[in-house]
């Protein structure tokens, strides 16, 4: 049973935020690598690791990770300054600085994983830590994954912006009062291409609505370096499944293709016609495929054939 928490920097509140928080009877609060951390953890069998991505929470899996706990036991945490999770100093919101301290949770937690999988940022997360040795998982799965720098015109005045913004400290409210806005949140996720139901847009509409949040998600970003984890990519020891939405209007499916050329034994799956959010869209099949992934890669064992 979770125990409450609370939050000297205006993020979202366990009692009145959570109170019927997405496979809430898995939470629970955890001190490691000086920060305490919101951990889902629900299922039995080898143990899997779900990293969400940027501005998102372990709400993200409300759908997928229950499937997975069929077979596996499901890790599940909010990142530094995320959901419920506890923000540290700004210098540990970055790439490096995150994968460290997962890295602290898991053997706190006295978990190693045999699969990971992680949502845009996320997936970026898990291949720093599998690239320093923090985990030594049998798969990757990337799920619309952040894994290359972002290139062009875009690439040159998001990061300068995200800074601009990070360091003000009446942005976040600013964005969490606008979120309370009408059509807002419904039109920030109509923009990464995926369309969610009532309930996944409310609980986005929570998180956005938190200045504490916000103000995690924008000194993440102002702080985030692909160019060296890009360079190192084709280092990767686990095997690598990299899925994608056709549809993804925030990272381009053609991503995907990119680091599978680079990463030896890589595979994708591009999925028509969903976004960003892709396995919030579609659970089910994404499940499926993570499964599979794992069953072809030794962390489950062989599929029984059906008696005949």
């Amino acid at each position: 049973m979770a125990t409450a928490t609370v939050r000297s920097d205006l993020g979202p509140d366990w009692e009145r935020d959570g109170h019927d928080w997405p496979n809430r009877h898995g939470s629970s609060f955890v001190r490691a690598a000086g920060l305490r951390w919101h951990v889902q953890q629900i299922g039995h069998g080898p143990a899997l690791l779900l990293l969400h991505g940027t501005g998102a929470s372990t709400h993200s899996w409300r759908h997928l990770a229950p499937l997975l706990a069929e077979h596996f036991t499901v890790i599940a945490p909010d990142l530094p300054g995320h959901g419920f999770s506890e923000t540290p100093e700004r210098a540990r919101m970055s790439l490096d600085g995150m994968a460290s301290g997962l890295a602290a949770l898991l053997h706190t937690l006295g978990h190693r994983p045999v699969v990971v999988g992680g949502h845009s940022a996320g997936a970026a997360v898990l291949a720093r830590m599998c690239l320093d040795g923090g985990i030594a998982p049998a798969a990757l799965v990337s799920l619309n994954g952040a894994l290359l720098p972002i290139g062009g015109r875009a690439g040159r005045w998001m990061l300068p912006l995200a800074r601009l913004l990070a360091a003000s400290a009446m942005v976040p409210r600013l964005v969490a009062r606008f979120a309370r806005t009408q059509g807002m949140v419904e039109r920030m996720i109509a923009d990464t291409g995926s369309t969610l139901d009532p309930q996944g847009v409310e609980l986005y509409r929570r998180l956005v609505c938190s200045p504490g949040h916000v103000a995690a998600a924008l000194t993440m970003m102002a702080g985030w370096r692909l160019e060296r984890l890009a360079a190192e990519l084709p280092q990767l020891a686990p095997r690598l499944l990299l899925i994608a939405g056709s549809n993804d209007r925030t990272i381009a499916s053609s991503d995907a293709e990119r680091v599978k050329t680079m990463v030896p034994g890589a595979r994708t799956v591009i999925m028509p016609g969903l976004g960003h959010l892709a396995h919030e869209e579609r659970p089910q099949d994404v499940a499926g495929l993570i499964v599979e992934f794992a069953r072809d890669h030794g962390a489950l064992p062989p599929e029984l054939a059906a008696a005949e």
